[in-house]
């Protein structure tokens, strides 16, 4: 194939991730709490997109419903063009173990594994053999530079180094998609700036596609695209926030 088949065929590419018209609405004692109304998103394959928002405002429900853990009350979600919503969860936690990586504020690693088990488990669940997940583990472990914290548990980590395992393991099965909800919430500006960058660097290097939840404008600023979340609708921010510096983000 030619150079510019092959960028013909990526432009005609689907969407890394895509939603239309997303709705998330809870029900409890008679009362309904509407957090999303209609949500539109569109992230392509190398691209880094912030997510911003109020607290409260729903960037973690729709980043859940991106990544298939929870399904919309209505609208429809695509991963890699294939459609997830309305789908068994067989075969959606096929499709999530293989496809897309999650990274939390809270770590979220098993206390009693190690660092390297912590990452191999993932790989694991997907089929890898025990050695092909221990190769690729300690790999990603050297990527992020805590190679020589391997063998130690979570408990004997710090905040940083906790974070960084963690993006590792997000890493682990080559997901075409990543979702980080605010990754840095708990680290220093310094260190949360490394792991930014860390993050961004091992994903798009691969060509994945990364859509990261964030409270900080200056964490916000990296990504090629703003989106802000508010009042349950999703609209570009990016024009403001580069004119302003200011996206409303709280």
């Amino acid at each position: 194939m030619s150079a510019g088949a092959g960028i013909a065929a990526a432009a005609g590419a689907p969407p890394a991730l895509e939603a239309r018209g997303v709705t998330k609405v809870y029900r409890a004692g008679g009362t309904e709490l509407h957090v999303l109304r209609g949500v539109d998103v569109v992230v392509r394959a190398g691209e880094w997109v912030s997510l911003v928002g109020p607290s409260g405002s729903g960037k973690s429900t729709l980043l859940r419903i991106l990544g298939t853990l929870e399904e919309p009350t209505s609208g429809r979600v695509w991963l890699e063009g294939q459609v997830t919503s309305g789908q068994s969860e067989a075969p959606l936690a096929r499709l999530r173990r293989q496809r897309v990586g999650f990274v939390f504020q809270f770590h979220n690693l098993l206390g009693e594994f190690t660092a390297l088990e912590n990452v191999m488990l993932p790989a694991l669940l997907a089929g890898a053999t025990f050695r092909e997940a221990r190769a690729r583990a300690g790999a990603l472990l050297e990527a992020v530079a805590v190679q020589d914290r391997a063998g130690h548990r979570p408990g004997e980590l710090s905040g940083g180094e906790q974070q960084r395992v963690a993006v590792a393991r997000a890493l682990i099965n080559q997901p075409g998609v990543v979702l980080a909800d605010e990754p840095t919430g708990n680290l220093d500006p310094a260190r949360a700036g490394e792991l930014e960058e860390l993050l961004a660097g091992l994903t798009l290097g691969r060509g994945a596609a990364l859509l990261v939840a964030t409270h900080s404008p200056v964490a916000a600023r990296k990504a090629k695209r703003i989106l802000q979340l508010d009042g349950g609708l999703v609209r570009e921010a990016e024009s403001l926030y580069r004119e302003s510096g200011d996206p409303g983000v709280r």
